[in-house]
């Protein structure tokens, strides 16, 4: 872990050089990526089996690109922790799902808005070193409660496990595809997989690069990187628990995580440092964390707890663990991370796996303009405008104004055209 101390001479620097993150898009994988795309383009379901075969080994046919998901999982432990995961995020995405509404304006027009599910949504679930069964459900289940009637999911993987979590979510049809040709196809649409309209989900660079090129053709949610996490902590942290919340996040294995602790306790700092060795030899994964704590593991201390948030928020962390006295008081000083773990019994793997809130979350900084992954966001937003004959009258002027200073008089008479009919009207009726 590299320590940076408030009162070492070149600290700001140093800082900065630390909070900078490198680019989420290499030029080389973007234009590898743009070849996977326009091969899916011209040559649809074809292009998808040759580079499945390519990058993930696996020979296919065209019926064997959609999966039927078990009935069950292999375990009966495994179900029961779905189904209560599954419970608590569709529990926490209704409370999110937007209501329509109407009110007058100052002229008595009603205006409002209302919602509606978008009809067909892709969602991405990552292969990698094991089967993400967390990220199906933190994202489908979304979906699913969203109202959306068609929910495709694609994955590389045909783990039972993994296959039985898309199913518990919601999905309508799952497909045995990944990589970036699994977002061409899922954005382009090919014989077997019917284009959708908005692609949901993490992945690697290529998934990532896939998004970001294909956005416009489709919508998308984030263009995530690789997972963070920083401890916020003060003299009251327990180092045992902040290592292991650590070493937890630096588990994941792309090598490119980043794992920071910001303390204003010297103590906590060198603890922290000797559990995280102590912990690290008792993981079965230990030489992935090794590979995160030798690039991105930072502790920093701070002079006092208003440093250690300006830092905080400066980073943006995807997961904030906050381990201090007044905690909530604290978090409400925080404006830029994904999600906020509150005190020492709240670890990020609550979650990861089973709080409610959806684990996708912005990274790399996002988070000082980017949110979460909300239900909301599989619906779409429509204004609805009603305006009488009185409230158009009296809204004449203004309208007459804007249009004559924008030169398009043809916006201005299709409104006066209406007040003058109102008016016609109005001297029949008096003669």
């Amino acid at each position: 872990m590299k320590v940076l101390r408030y009162n070492q001479p070149d600290f700001e620097a140093a800082l900065d050089n630390a909070l900078a993150v490198n680019s989420l898009f290499d030029p080389a994988i973007e234009e590898r990526v743009r070849s996977v795309i326009r091969d899916v383009a011209s040559r649809g379901d074809q292009a998808v089996l040759e580079l499945t075969e390519r990058f993930d080994k696996v020979k296919l046919t065209t019926a064997e690109l959609r999966v039927t998901p078990p009935t069950a999982s292999s375990t009966s432990s495994l179900r029961r922790a779905i189904r209560i995961a599954n419970k608590n995020i569709a529990e926490f995405a209704r409370r999110g799902i937007p209501r329509p509404w109407r009110m007058r304006n100052a002229q008595g027009a009603r205006v409002g808005e209302k919602f509606d599910p978008i009809r067909r949504v892709g969602v991405y679930i990552p292969g990698g070193t094991a089967p993400l069964a967390s990220t199906a459900l933190m994202t489908i289940t979304l979906a699913r409660v969203a109202g959306c009637r068609e929910i495709v999911a694609c994955t590389p993987s045909v783990n039972s496990d993994l296959l039985y979590a898309i199913k518990v979510a919601g999905a309508t049809e799952i497909y045995r595809v990944g990589g970036a040709q699994a977002i061409a196809a899922m954005a382009l649409g090919t014989a077997t997989i019917k284009r959708v309209l908005k692609i949901f989900g993490p992945g690697n660079a290529y998934v990532t690069a896939a998004k970001k090129l294909l956005f416009g053709q489709v919508s998308v949610d984030l263009l995530a990187g690789p997972s963070e996490i920083l401890v916020l902590a003060d003299d009251t942290a327990n180092p045992r628990f902040v290592a292991a919340d650590i070493l937890a996040q630096a588990e994941h294995g792309s090598g490119e995580e980043r794992v920071w602790l910001v303390t204003t306790s010297e103590r906590i700092l060198d603890e922290t440092q000797r559990e995280i060795q102590r912990q690290k030899e008792l993981l079965p994964r230990s030489e992935l964390t090794e590979r995160v704590l030798a690039r991105g593991a930072v502790g920093v201390l701070a002079r006092h707890l208003a440093q250690a948030v300006d830092i905080t928020n400066r980073f943006a962390p995807e997961h904030l663990e906050i381990m201090t006295r007044n905690a909530s008081t604290v978090a409400g000083r925080i404006t830029t991370a994904g999600a906020i773990f509150l005190g020492s019994w709240t670890p990020t793997v609550v979650g990861d796996y089973m709080a409610g809130p959806s684990h996708t979350l912005p990274t790399g900084g996002a988070g000082k303009a980017f949110s979460g992954l909300t239900v909301d966001q599989f619906m779409r937003r429509t204004s609805v405008i009603e305006y009488t004959a009185s409230a158009l009258c009296r809204s004449l002027p203004t309208l007459e104004a804007f249009a004559q200073v924008e030169g398009l008089t043809a916006h201005g008479v299709s409104a006066r055209i209406r007040v003058a009919a109102t008016s016609a009207v109005g001297d029949r009726r008096r003669k």
